[in-house]
């Protein structure tokens, strides 16, 4: 099979995404040896223009995975560094056994990321947060972005909000150990109401302290205790339901 090279640079491992006037392939940078592995994602037609646009107005402070953007035989390519990690999904989902400081390490993590894209188009911060794109590091104790910028309908800064969110309850799921504080905090995520991540982050960074502390309470307790607890949480919960 012949080995494909763009800019005589790139050469192509493999296609990972492929659809109409949209495709995103790994390669690898054969001119540079510190860091060679990188994601292109290819436009054409229509889509050159709006992602031109998008990507040209990528700022390195913001998103230093960037490598730039240039066309090719009629063909946009926006490269980004290859990012480590696995996807939220399987990492944080149901029987998962992370530790109480490992989740509200990764909810701060994931969120003060999810701020720094505050200033991005919405084509390209809503991306970033699609749960394919949204990978966990654990030898780092990262959260790293897989740069698939594939085309979606038209975004807003509420859109980046709510697909933030969705990912903090995978972290931060409802549970009967959840305090007074966390529970609000849940509730108000799951209510939607939060327009922007900036609104976002700063209710996160307002209810952390109070939530740590009452997961650290929680924890100094007896099991009698604990269970108790959570017994009567199930009947506060039945008799709101009923």
């Amino acid at each position: 099979m012949e080995t494909m090279l763009i800019r005589e640079c790139y050469k192509v491992v493999r296609v990972i995404a492929q659809q109409s006037d949209y495709a995103l392939l790994e390669a690898v940078d054969i001119s540079d040896r510190e860091t060679p592995s990188c994601l292109l994602n290819l436009y054409e037609g229509p889509l050159l223009r709006r992602y031109a646009r998008i990507c040209s107005g990528i700022r390195k402070e913001e998103c230093p995975a960037f490598r730039g953007m240039f066309l090719e035989r009629g063909t946009l390519i926006a490269a980004f560094d290859l990012s480590k990690g696995e996807p939220i999904d399987t990492l944080f989902c149901r029987g998962d056994s992370w530790s109480d400081e490992d989740r509200l390490l990764y909810t701060e993590k994931l969120l003060h990321l999810a701020l720094s894209f505050a200033n991005m188009p919405p084509e390209m911060s809503c991306a970033a947060l699609l749960s394919d794109n949204v990978l966990i590091d654990p030898k780092e104790q990262r959260v790293n972005i897989r740069w698939m910028l594939a085309p979606m309908e038209e975004m807003n800064q509420r859109e980046t909000a709510l697909l933030a969110t969705d990912q903090v309850r995978k972290i931060l799921p409802r549970t009967l150990r959840a305090g007074k504080e966390e529970r609000r905090f849940l509730d108000e995520l799951e209510s939607g109401s939060f327009r922007n991540v900036v609104s976002l982050y700063s209710r996160w960074r307002e209810a952390e302290p109070a939530i740590r502390e009452e997961r650290k309470e929680f924890q100094h307790k007896s099991i009698v205790r604990r269970g108790l607890i959570m017994l009567g949480r199930v009947f506060r919960r039945k008799r709101k339901e009923d």
